[in-house]
C-alpha cells in the first residue's frame, strides 16, 4: 500500500472512530452540540425582538465551529492520559498531523447536523446566494481550523481531562461571546471597539454579516478581514507544529 493511501485510510479511520461511532451509539450528543448556539440564538432574538436574528444565526455558526474545534483538547487529553491511545499512535507509523487532522475532522462531523439547522434558517431567511455561500464556507472552515490547532496545542500540555472543562468554556467565552459575534460591533461602546479587534472572530463575524447583507464591508476592509483571519489560522497551526508535545518528555 502506498504511503498516501495509508495516510488517507488512517485519517478516515480516526475520523470514523471519534466522530461517527459516538453519534451512532449516543445520538443525544447532537442535542448537546446544539444547546449553546441555539440558546444564544433564542435569547438574543427574544431580547432584540428579532432585530438581531441575522447576527445571531451567523454567531451561532461561528460558535459551533469554535466549540467543535476546541473540543479537540478534551478528546486528545482523554486519549492521551486516560486511554494512553496517543502512545499507541506515537509507536505506530501514523504521523502526528494525520492523528490531529483525523480528530479535527471527527469534530467537524459532530458539527454538521447542528450546522444544518442554522443553514436551514439562513436559506429560509433569503440570505443564501453563491457569493455568500463561498464567504460562509471559507470563514467557517478557517474558524474550525484555528480552533482545532489551538485545542491540539493546549491538549498536549494538560495532565487531566478535567482541566479541559475549565479552559474550553473560557476560550468559547473569549472568542464568541465577548467579541461582537452575536451582535453588531456598533452595539459596543466606542472605547471598547479596539479591544474587540484583538479577537479573530470579530473579523470572521464581519465577513459573515457582510455576506448576509448587513452592511457589507468595503473591498479593502473585507480584504483585511480575510488577511487577519488567515494569518491567525496560520500562526496557530505553526504554533501547534512547533510547540505541541506529540511525545511525552
Amino acid at each position: 500500500m502506498s504511503d498516501s493511501r495509508h495516510r488517507l485510510r488512517s485519517l478516515l479511520a480516526i475520523t470514523y472512530l471519534n466522530g461517527v461511532v459516538p453519534i451512532r451509539t449516543q445520538p443525544l450528543y447532537l442535542v448537546n452540540i446544539l444547546a449553546s448556539p441555539l440558546s444564544f440564538l433564542f435569547f438574543i432574538v427574544i431580547a432584540s425582538h428579532g432585530v438581531f436574528l441575522p447576527e445571531a444565526v451567523g454567531g451561532g455558526m461561528i460558535l459551533m465551529m469554535l466549540s467543535m474545534g476546541t473540543s479537540v483538547q478534551t478528546d486528545m487529553t482523554h486519549y492521551r492520559q486516560d486511554l494512553k491511545f496517543q502512545d499507541v499512535m506515537v509507536a505506530s507509523p501514523i504521523e502526528a498531523p494525520i492523528y490531529v487532522a483525523g480528530l479535527a475532522l471527527s469534530e467537524l462531523v459532530y458539527a454538521l447536523p447542528g450546522l444544518f439547522v442554522f443553514l436551514l434558517i439562513w436559506i429560509a431567511e433569503g440570505w443564501a446566494n453563491p457569493q455568500s455561500a463561498l464567504v460562509l464556507t471559507g470563514v467557517l472552515l478557517l474558524s474550525w481550523a484555528f480552533a482545532s490547532a489551538l485545542g491540539f496545542t493546549l491538549a498536549t500540555y494538560f495532565e487531566d481531562v478535567r482541566e479541559t472543562f475549565v479552559f474550553s468554556p473560557l476560550i468559547s467565552l473569549a472568542l464568541s461571546v465577548l467579541p461582537p459575534v452575536y451582535y453588531p460591533i456598533t452595539a459596543l461602546p466606542a472605547m471598547w471597539r479596539p479591544l474587540a479587534y484583538l479577537s479573530p472572530t470579530t473579523y470572521a463575524a464581519d465577513l459573515i454579516h457582510g455576506a448576509m447583507g448587513l452592511g457589507a464591508p468595503p473591498l479593502l476592509a473585507a480584504g483585511i478581514d480575510w488577511l487577519v483571519l488567515i494569518a491567525f489560522t496560520v500562526a496557530l497551526v505553526v504554533l501547534a507544529a512547533y510547540k505541541a508535545r506529540w511525545r511525552e518528555p
